[in-house]
């Protein structure tokens, strides 16, 4: 867990992916539309995905993507499209700066 953590710590914006997911692609395709360059750890691409998975479930995420702005956990597609249709997503990687307006 305390590897996660460090990892997100480190950039404005993490997404913790698979490579064969479609949600994952679309949380991608969002951040970049922004002109944000997140972070991406595609699990089921990297050596230690599935301890990095369990690990994200230790923290309470249960679902992949899993984003984190700011060193944060958001959550996954249904927790990131909700702030982007409340209009919060966007300010809130500002605050992060991962965006610059």
């Amino acid at each position: 867990m305390d590897g996660v953590k460090k990892m997100v710590s480190e950039r404005p914006v993490v997404i913790f992916s698979k490579s064969s997911c479609i949600l994952s692609h679309t949380i991608k395709s969002l951040f970049n539309d922004f002109g944000v360059n997140p972070t991406v750890y595609e699990l089921d691409e990297i050596a230690r995905g599935r301890e990095i998975e369990q690990a994200l479930s230790g923290l309470g995420c249960s679902t992949i993507p899993a984003v984190f702005i700011g060193g944060e956990l958001v959550g996954g597609t249904n927790e990131i499209m909700s702030l982007q249709l409340k209009r919060v997503l966007k300010p809130m990687l500002i605050r992060a700066g991962a965006l610059w307006v």
